[in-house]
């Protein structure tokens, strides 16, 4: 049996959107890492948070076999 589906709507206390924005922003940056390795390819990610604060993540710039 798998998880019940949740209403994709604003959060309204303020707690709980911050912590669910934590571990939402967590997985996010781990699947973007675990596609950057598995395709091969450069992922720029930049998220911005309710309160202004700035998350980034970026892959290693590509470089052509020598």
């Amino acid at each position: 049996m798998g998880r019940g589906k949740i209403a994709i709507r604003r959060i309204e206390n303020q707690t709980s959107r911050q912590v669910t924005f934590s571990k939402r922003r967590a997985g996010l940056l781990k699947k973007t890492h675990e596609l950057s390795v598995l395709c091969d390819v450069q992922i720029g990610l930049i998220i911005f948070s309710s309160t202004g604060k700035m998350c980034e993540y970026c892959t290693e710039p590509w470089r052509a076999a020598a």
